[in-house]
């Protein structure tokens, strides 16, 4: 059964949509078509002309890094696209750099159109870098929660409180799935990114701190379970009304590695009536700090 090229063919459509213009080169003659011809590519990545030729048509399918990074650069690809074409040719993206601990202008929109609903902006590494009102009327004011470097992973692995875990919020969030099912999703996920962000200096002192100083956090990290950390479902034990059993989704900002991470009651619930209690009662506006 045939493969799909997808090397190929993503190849071939960056191609066609660099002009030689744009990569300092001359244009030569007549052109059939737009972009860049094989032998301009090829030039301007180090390779042959053949090898370019045989990569577009299927029949080289096992580039090395080194290729793939030379194309990439020649046809000035977006990082995402670049990633893109390392999966293609069943190669891990390069690693990062530092992990983004800042939210851009169109994440802050975005959260700022969730008003209704309990939000917050964690950085890759699992640090709340922004929240609207709603989370703080459901959740609690971050600014009260105690996290070290107000990073989640090092708030759920701090000693004290029943069982060995304080509360992790202004008061507690329960995942149904269990305190070691929440942990060791949270820990599977911060291996991802320590994966692609090796030298981010501040992750690698979180990561060695947290081995050092937390037993359930080395036992958890031992275990090699890598794997992104998409929702739960919680009982967020509220001071003011109660009981509230709630869906959490966690939803990679596009272009980004940032988590949004939102709470939601299912409709017609006593759930439901007990986010519009505290809806009703926010602060307006509800900007996004």
């Amino acid at each position: 059964m045939a493969t799909t090229n997808h090397f190929g063919s993503s190849l071939r459509g960056w191609r066609e949509r660099v002009s030689p213009e744009d990569t300092g080169l001359e244009p030569a003659g007549d052109r059939r078509i737009p972009g860049l011809r094989r032998e301009e590519l090829a030039r301007l990545a180090g390779l042959s002309v053949d090898y370019v030729v045989r990569l577009e048509q299927g029949r080289a399918r096992n580039p090395s890094a080194q290729v793939v990074t030379a194309l990439a650069r020649a046809l000035r690809l977006e990082p995402s696209e670049r990633d893109h074409l390392f999966r293609c040719a069943g190669l891990a993206p390069p690693a990062t750099g530092d992990v983004v601990r800042h939210v851009p202008a169109r994440v802050h929109r975005l959260v700022g159109r969730l008003a209704d609903s309990p939000t917050a902006v964690f950085a890759a590494d699992w640090t709340l870098i922004g929240w609207n009102a709603m989370w703080s009327a459901a959740i609690g004011d971050p600014r009260t929660y105690g996290w070290d470097e107000h990073n989640l992973v090092a708030g759920m692995f701090r000693p004290g409180g029943a069982g060995g875990r304080a509360p992790i919020a202004g008061w507690p969030v329960r995942s149904w799935a269990g305190d070691e099912a929440e942990e060791e999703d949270l820990v599977a996920d911060l291996r991802v990114t320590a994966t692609a962000h090796p030298h981010d200096e501040r992750l690698v002192t979180l990561v060695d701190r947290m081995l050092r100083d937390s037993p359930r956090f080395a036992r958890l990290w031992s275990n090699g379970t890598a794997r992104t950390h998409v929702g739960d479902r919680k009982t967020v034990e509220h001071p003011r009304v109660g009981d509230i059993d709630l869906d959490l989704d966690v939803v990679m900002a596009a272009g980004t590695d940032l988590r949004i991470v939102t709470y939601t009651a299912a409709a017609g619930t006593s759930d439901a009536e007990k986010l519009d209690d505290l809806r009703a009662a926010r602060p307006r506006p509800a900007p996004v700090r």
